[in-house]
């Protein structure tokens, strides 16, 4: 059994990010039921199995690429807020993105409008500035989710090209630059 995740823990003025463990089923479960979290991701509430494959390849992508998903948490109550990373998802889309880092985050109802995903999504994008260097990142957005189209771009994000993601127009946001 793994003992210790191989996520850095990166704390913010107000967040933790750590790590996704076996107790974070149920967080996950509840925050993937709510149509706030799913309307513009997949769509339809996911089923505990599909939460727990998401779970599994969080931590199987720190393994196999030294970075990924962290789990977002109030640092002062230790309260579930939500999910956030970079990872290479393989997405079947166009313009192909295979190879380049992808950022996402996800936060629970109760967690929305209070700045946390900016939080988190800055740290972990200093993060792997550090780590990386200042390498290009993407991001797929569904054009009617406002709120994270105005975050991706607080973070630096640009439209690169509107696309489809699973049958549904998507923009695909760029950041960053590529290494020769």
């Amino acid at each position: 059994m793994l003992k210790e995740s191989p996520a850095p823990v990166i704390e913010t003025e107000r967040l933790r990010l750590r790590g996704h463990r076996e107790d974070d089923l149920a967080n996950c479960v509840a925050m993937w039921s709510e149509e706030a979290v799913t309307r513009f991701t997949v769509g339809r509430q996911l089923t505990e199995e599909e939460i727990w494959m998401r779970m599994i390849r969080h931590v199987g992508h720190w393994v196999l690429k030294g970075y990924g998903y962290w789990i977002i948490e109030e640092k002062s109550t230790g309260v579930f807020l939500g999910e956030a990373g970079i990872a290479e998802f393989h997405r079947g889309i166009k313009p192909s993105i295979v190879g380049t880092p992808e950022a996402g985050w996800v936060f629970s109802p109760a967690a929305h409008g209070k700045g946390y995903g900016f939080e988190a999504a800055s740290a972990f994008l200093a993060w792997g500035e550090t780590h990386f260097g200042s390498l290009r990142s993407v991001c797929i957005i569904a054009p009617e989710n406002a709120s994270s189209l105005r975050l991706a771009a607080k973070l630096g994000y640009a439209e690169e090209a509107r696309t489809e993601f699973h049958g549904k127009p998507a923009i695909l946001l760029g950041r960053g630059h590529s290494t020769p």
